[in-house]
C-alpha cells in the first residue's frame, strides 16, 4: 500500500496483516542493509558551510559499524540487561551508540544540554554500565565538567569517548576511558561475536520523560515496541519513506522523534537521512539556509515542532527549487491553524500533524498523507495501534467508550506500548482495564474522535510544559523553588508563545511574614534548576493561590490567566488593544478565547495576531 488515506485503509491493512515483524531493531536495519547495501543511509555535515561536501555512509557501512559497536560493547562486558548511556549531539556515531547499544544491551538516551549534575543523576538512576560521550572540543566542555562526577556512579565501569583528534583521556577514579574510534577498528563487522539472538520482548532502550530532578521517570521500551512503531508509521506514510527518498534530521537524537522518525523508520525502508549539524535545527545557519539545504540535497521529508515551522516561515525561499519537498511531520505541541495555512501556502508542503508519546514509542496517530488532512486534528490512529477516548468513574475506573464527538481520556494499546517505567512507583494509574483483555495505556491527554476516525486533542490532564517541542515537568521547576525559605507554594504553568509554543512561568505564594522579590526568586531558580530550558521566564507573586475544594492548587486558573495576559500583550504590541479577554475551558473544544476589541478597525490585525496561537477565538468590539 502506498500510504493510508482513511480509517478503512487502516482496518484493511490490519485484516491482511500476517506478520511476523523483525524480532529486533538490529534485525530490522540488517534486512535493509542486505537489500540496499550500496544505497546512502546517512549523510552528515558539521557546519552548514560544508553541507555540499557531507560525509556519506552507505547501508553496508552503517550496519557494519553498528555491528562493530555492539562487539566493542560486548568486549567491555555489556550483556542483554546492561545499560549503555549516550550523551551526544547529532552525529553519525550517535546512531552507532543507539543501534549498537541496543544490539549489545540497552541504549539509554540522555540530553547533553542538561547540567552535569543532572546527567550524573540520570546515569545513576539508569544503572549505566558504559557511557558514550564527546571528548572536549572547542566550545564543548561537557566532559571536563562531567568527568569528576563519574566516580560517584557505582554502576559505571567504562567510558567511550568520541574524539576526532585521537587524543588520550582519563577520568578520575575507577572508570576506564577508551577511544571509541580505536575500539571499533579492532572489531569484526560481519557478525555479533557474542552470538546474541534478540527477542522482541527484550529491553532495547531507556528514554527520560517528565522531570529531571528528584527521581527521574525513565521509560523502558522493548525491541518489539520500536520495530512495531517503525513499521506502523511506515505503513501510514507509504512511499513517502522509501528507497530514493531523503529525510532531514534536525530534531535531537536524545528524543524519540529524532530516533524513530528520522532514524529507525527510514533505516527500515531504505531511505536516506541527512544529519544537519550536531545541533540540528539549533545549529548556526541551519534555519537561515534551510531552503538551500532542501534544494541541494533534494529533501523530501522532515520532522519538526511548531517552533521550527514558525522560524522557517520567516526565511525567504528566494527562488530556491524546493519542489522535492513532499511532507513535513509536526508533533509535540499543537500547530496554530494560521501558521499551518501560511506555511503550506508559501511552500506547497503538506504538513501532517500527528500525536505520540515516549510511552507509546513515538507516533500513535497522524493525518494521512493520501487522505484528508483535517485542521486541528492529530489524524487517524496507526495500524496495529488501537486508540480511543473513554469515560472513567470518580475512582479512575473504566465506565465506557466515548460516543462519537464526546471528549474523554485518550488511551492506546498495541505492540508499540512500552513496558513501564524503571521505577515501578511511577506506574501507578498508568494501565487501565477496559475489560477486553488488552493492556491499555492512560496517556493523560483528553480528546475526541469524529465519525471518520480522526482524533482531536482538547486538553492535557498531564501538566507538562512544552517548550519548543521539549517536555518540561513543572515539578522540576517547583521543587527547587520550594527549597527557598520564603516560598510557601509554587506552581509552574506554560505561557503561550508563538515561537516557543510555551514558556515556563511560576506563580508563588510566600510564607506568612516572609519577603522576597520576583527578581530574587528568579535568580534562585536559575541557580537551582538543573535544566536551562526549565528556567522560568517570569515569577509572579500572588497573595493566595487558587485552590480546589480539597485544597489542591487549581492550575487551570493560572494557565487561563497567562493565556489572557499573553494574548493581551501581543494584541497591544500589534496596535489592536483589547478591552476585554475571556479565556474559557470548553469541555468539548478545549481552550477558546472571547476577545472584545476597542474598535472594529483593529479586527483584521487582531485576527492575524490571534491566528498565531493554538486557540479558537471569537472577536467583538465595543464601538
Amino acid at each position: 500500500m502506498n500510504g493510508i488515506a482513511s480509517l478503512a485503509d487502516v482496518l484493511a491493512l490490519e485484516a491482511g496483516f500476517d506478520g511476523p515483524l523483525p524480532a529486533s531493531t538490529y534485525e530490522m536495519i540488517g534486512a535493509t542493509a542486505r537489500a540496499h547495501p550500496d544505497a546512502p543511509a546517512l549523510s552528515f555535515f558539521a557546519r552548514v558551510e560544508d553541507h555540499a561536501r557531507p560525509e556519506v555512509w552507505t547501508y553496508a557501512t552503517l550496519f557494519a559499524r553498528i555491528t562493530a559497536t555492539a562487539n566493542l560493547l560486548h568486549e567491555l562486558g555489556v550483556g542483554s540487561g546492561d545499560v549503555v548511556a549516550f550523551v551526544l549531539p547529532n552525529l553519525p556515531q550517535t546512531h552507532l551508540a543507539i543501534w549498537g547499544g541496543q544490539a549489545a544491551g540497552i541504549a539509554f538516551a540522555i540530553n547533553p544540554l542538561l547540567e552535569p549534575g543532572a546527567i550524573a543523576e540520570l546515569l545513576g538512576a539508569g544503572r549505566a554500565k558504559v557511557l558514550i560521550t564527546l571528548a572536549p572540543l572547542p566550545g564543548i566542555d561537557l566532559w571536563t565538567k562531567l568527568a569528576p562526577l563519574l566516580d560517584g556512579i557505582n554502576s559505571l565501569e567504562h567510558v567511550l569517548l568520541i574524539d576526532p583528534s585521537g587524543r588520550t583521556h582519563s577520568a578520575p577514579g575507577r572508570c576506564a576511558v577508551h577511544d571509541f574510534a580505536q575500539g571499533l577498528q579492532r572489531q569484526p563487522t560481519n557478525h555479533l561475536v557474542g552470538g546474541r539472538v534478540i527477542g522482541p520482548e527484550e529491553p532495547s532502550s531507556y528514554f527520560c520523560t517528565g522531570g529531571t530532578t528528584g527521581t527521574p521517570k525513565i521509560a523502558m521500551r522493548t525491541h518489539g515496541n520500536e520495530v512495531a512503531n517503525a513499521w506502523s508509521t511506515g505503513q501510514m506514510l507509504g512511499d513517502g519513506i522509501a528507497p530514493g527518498k531523503t529525510l532531514f534530521c534536525g530534531l535531537p537524537l536524545f528524543h524519540v522523534n529524532g530516533v524513530l522518525v528520522t532514524g529507525l523508520l527510514p533505516f527500515s525502508r531504505g531511505a536516506h537521512v541527512v544529519i544537519g549539524t550536531p545541533q540540528g535545527y539549533r545549529g548556526e545557519g541551519v534555519i537561515a539556509r534551510f531552503w538551500e539545504l532542501v534544494e541541494r540535497h533534494r529533501i523530501n521529508f522532515f520532522s519538526g515542532v511548531p517552533t521550527v515551522y514558525a522560524a522557517l516561515l520567516q526565511q525567504p525561499i528566494d527562488g530556491r527549487d524546493i519542489g522535492s519537498l513532499e511532507y513535513g511531520l509536526c508533533g509535540a505541541a499543537p500547530l496554530p491553524v494560521e501558521l499551518m495555512r501560511s506555511f503550506q501556502q508559501q511552500t506547497g508542503l503538506k504538513i501532517l500533524e500527528g500525536y505520540g508519546l515516549t510511552e507509546g514509542t513515538c507516533v500513535s496517530s497522524c493525518n494521512p498523507p493520501r487522505g484528508e488532512r483535517r485542521k486541528g486534528s492529530i489524524g487517524l490512529r496507526l495500524p496495529l495501534q488501537p486508540m480511543k477516548a473513554v469515560v472513567l468513574d470518580e475512582a479512575g475506573g473504566y465506565l465506557r467508550d466515548c460516543d462519537v464527538g464526546e471528549v474523554g481520556l485518550l488511551v492506546i494499546s498495541g505492540p508499540n506500548v512500552f513496558a513501564g517505567y524503571r521505577d515501578a512507583g511511577h506506574n501507578q494509574g498508568l494501565w487501565l482495564d477496559l475489560r477486553d483483555g488488552r493492556r491499555w495505556l492512560n496517556t493523560g491527554d483528553l480528546g475526541r474522535q469524529d465519525a471518520e476516525g480522526y482524533f482531536y486533542l482538547t486538553g492535557r490532564k498531564k501538566e507538562l510544559i512544552i517548550r519548543g517541542g521539549h517536555n518540561i515537568d513543572p515539578a522540576s521547576i517547583e521543587e527547587p523553588l520550594h527549597r527557598h525559605p520564603a516560598v510557601q507554594l509554587a506552581a509552574a504553568v506554560g505561557r503561550p508563545e508563538p515561537h516557543a509554543g510555551e514558556l515556563p512561568v511560576v506563580y508563588v505564594q510566600l510564607r506568612p511574614g516572609a519577603s522576597a522579590t520576583e527578581d530574587e526568586l528568579l535568580a534562585f531558580a536559575r541557580q537551582h534548576i538543573a535544566e536551562r530550558a526549565a528556567w522560568p521566564k517570569a515569577i509572579r507573586l500572588l497573595p493566595a493561590m487558587p485552590l480546589t475544594g480539597i485544597g489542591k492548587i487549581f492550575k487551570p486558573a493560572l494557565r487561563q490567566r497567562e493565556i489572557a495576559d499573553a494574548l493581551g500583550t501581543a494584541l497591544q504590541e500589534a496596535g489592536a488593544p483589547a478591552a476585554a479577554i475571556e479565556v474559557i475551558n470548553d469541555p468539548r473544544l478545549g481552550i477558546r478565547v472571547e476577545v472584545t476589541l476597542v474598535s472594529e478597525t483593529e479586527a483584521e490585525a487582531a485576527r492575524a495576531v490571534l491566528g498565531r496561537f493554538p486557540f479558537r477565538f471569537e472577536l467583538s468590539w465595543t464601538g
